[in-house]
């Protein structure tokens, strides 16, 4: 799978498009398009098809527009990416309530993403190494530094934290879309998948040799609590809710030790 990167584009015509510093011609045709559509379009491509189905071409193709026309609202497919990631992230997401303390703020934060993520999972195929510093992303940024304000942290302490907890649910959420998408990818269900192993696999498998395992087991530790989804699926929504818990419970662990 190709990774892509944020800001690769053009960084002076990329920030001025992801604020919308450009301004409409006062004169002349009215544009037929805006980039709010074009970049719509490009996101609804992407969750359809993927990432790698994202061109000029089939935008243009599925606006009914001529390609080369589109050149003259964006630039290049790298600045594109840019305005769909910032687009993903000003997303309807649910707002703690005032009162909400850190750690209900981080919940509602990690879940939002959560979601997000299993919404867009092309998302996952871009690198978070970088931040692209459009208006979204920096409010996302800020209402999870927000969250942990007022808790004796450090800046950077607090940036960790965040960071911590983000880079928890990108995985896991990685997880989930990867046993989301397993069957659909290689034409199997889970169910298929352990019916053709699980026999031949308890003809080798020896629980003197592996006795932990073997008890766990017999503990129902490999299976899910619920049935909401295939097995993997559910297994990987489980982790995520038992991981972010955990997770928090750290942090609180931590904040503690600061006094």
């Amino acid at each position: 799978m190709t990774v892509e990167y944020k800001g690769r584009g053009d960084p002076q015509r990329s920030l001025a498009l992801l604020w919308r510093a450009r301004r409409e011609p006062t004169r002349g045709p009215k544009p037929s398009l805006s980039i709010d559509e074009i970049v719509a379009k490009a996101i609804e491509i992407a969750d359809r098809s993927g990432l790698a189905a994202v061109t000029i071409r089939r935008i243009a193709d599925e606006l009914k527009v001529g390609t080369m026309s589109l050149y003259t609202y964006i630039p290049g497919k790298s600045e594109l990416l840019d305005l769909m990631l910032d687009t993903v992230f000003g997303e309807g997401r649910t707002q703690p309530p005032e009162n909400a303390n850190w750690r209900e703020q981080l919940m509602i934060h990690a879940h939002n993403d959560w979601d997000m993520y299993l919404r867009h999972p092309w998302m996952l195929q871009v690198s978070d190494a970088r931040s692209l510093l459009g208006p979204n992303e920096i409010d996302l940024i800020e209402a999870g530094l927000r969250a942990v304000t007022g808790l004796g942290m450090t800046g950077r302490e607090m940036v960790s934290t965040v960071t911590l907890v983000s880079n928890f649910v990108r995985g896991a959420a990685q997880l989930a879309v990867d046993a989301a998408s397993a069957a659909e990818q290689t034409g199997v269900t889970d169910e298929q998948w352990w019916q053709a192993r699980e026999p031949l696999l308890l003809e080798y498998f020896d629980a003197d040799r592996y006795p932990t395992i073997a008890t766990v087991d017999l503990d129902g530790g490999f299976l899910p609590s619920g049935d909401e989804n295939s097995y993997t699926l559910q297994l990987a929504v489980e982790d995520f809710a038992f991981g972010l818990e955990r997770i928090l419970d750290g942090i609180e662990v931590f904040i503690s030790r600061r006094g």
